[in-house]
């Protein structure tokens, strides 16, 4: 397989390489070291959160905004009877995958749930103390709110212990984006009944292929086109310049146990 490196945030490879694939925390602020990368002749893509459109050739989505978003709304619709306002704990204001899911939780609420609607999208930062916080803060002067979305992997465990440390997981539904590792305790607890994600470890698996593929010229540019991804079998474009994994999983104590990352 060609030389790929594989980035997250605005690491700068040291050496030159035949492909490098990013995931971004702001759509434009890797745009210049992509664009110049391309120029260089690299091959350019993003996983997980993507650049902007102009600066790689393509992006390898783990699911769907609409699906992600949507699958989100109807777990919480379904413990909430689909009415509330809703806070929302995310990662970053301006990271455009999470900003692209509450876009879509918003359009399916008010075509599908027109009693809920996210009161207010608060930033975590990533930082797992910084999420149960602003939870705790958003709930004791928010006493009403129906339900907690914490929509990165980081957000959901901080929003969950909240709501446990306050003893309220009987009133206040959590759900969002995590990993069965982090979230299994809360599972157990009965704090969170479902959450959703994708296998992250297909996810690196399907960029490298698809880095490789851009590399040796195997890599097509039409939509509906497949290309071979080692033990994923044949992956579809659904755009020219986008793949995508799959559906989202989604998790709960039936099946949590089933997967250790």
């Amino acid at each position: 397989m060609s030389e790929v490196v594989e980035a997250q945030g605005g690491g700068e490879a040291q050496q030159r390489c035949s492909a490098i694939s990013v995931a971004a925390n702001d759509p434009d602020a890797l745009a210049p070291a992509m664009n110049s990368a391309a120029e260089a002749g690299v091959a350019t893509s993003a996983w997980d959160a993507d650049v902007a459109e102009d600066a790689r050739e393509y992006f390898v989505n783990q699911a769907t905004f609409e699906a992600i978003g949507q699958q989100l709304v109807d777990i919480m619709a379904e413990q909430t009877g689909g009415r509330g306002e809703f806070l929302v704990v995310t990662g970053s204001l301006t990271a455009p995958n999470q900003n692209a899911w509450i876009e879509e939780m918003e359009k399916y609420m008010v075509a599908e749930y027109p009693e809920m609607s996210i009161a207010s999208i608060e930033p975590g930062e990533e930082d797992l103390q910084m999420g149960v916080d602003v939870t705790t803060n958003y709930l004791q002067a928010n006493p009403d709110t129906a339900g907690v979305f914490g929509i990165t992997t980081v957000a959901l465990p901080g929003v969950a212990e909240a709501v446990q440390q306050q003893g309220r997981a009987d009133e206040v539904p959590v759900t969002g984006l995590g990993t069965p590792n982090d979230n299994r305790e809360y599972v157990e607890a009965g704090t969170i009944q479902e959450f959703v994600l994708w296998n992250p470890i297909d996810l690196g698996y399907l960029t490298v292929h698809v880095a490789n593929a851009q590399v040796t010229g195997n890599m097509p540019s039409e939509e509906g086109a497949t290309f071979e991804a080692g033990r994923l079998g044949e992956v579809e474009l659904i755009r020219p310049d986008e793949v995508l994994l799959g559906p989202p999983l989604v998790f709960s104590e039936e099946n949590i146990d089933d997967y250790d990352f």
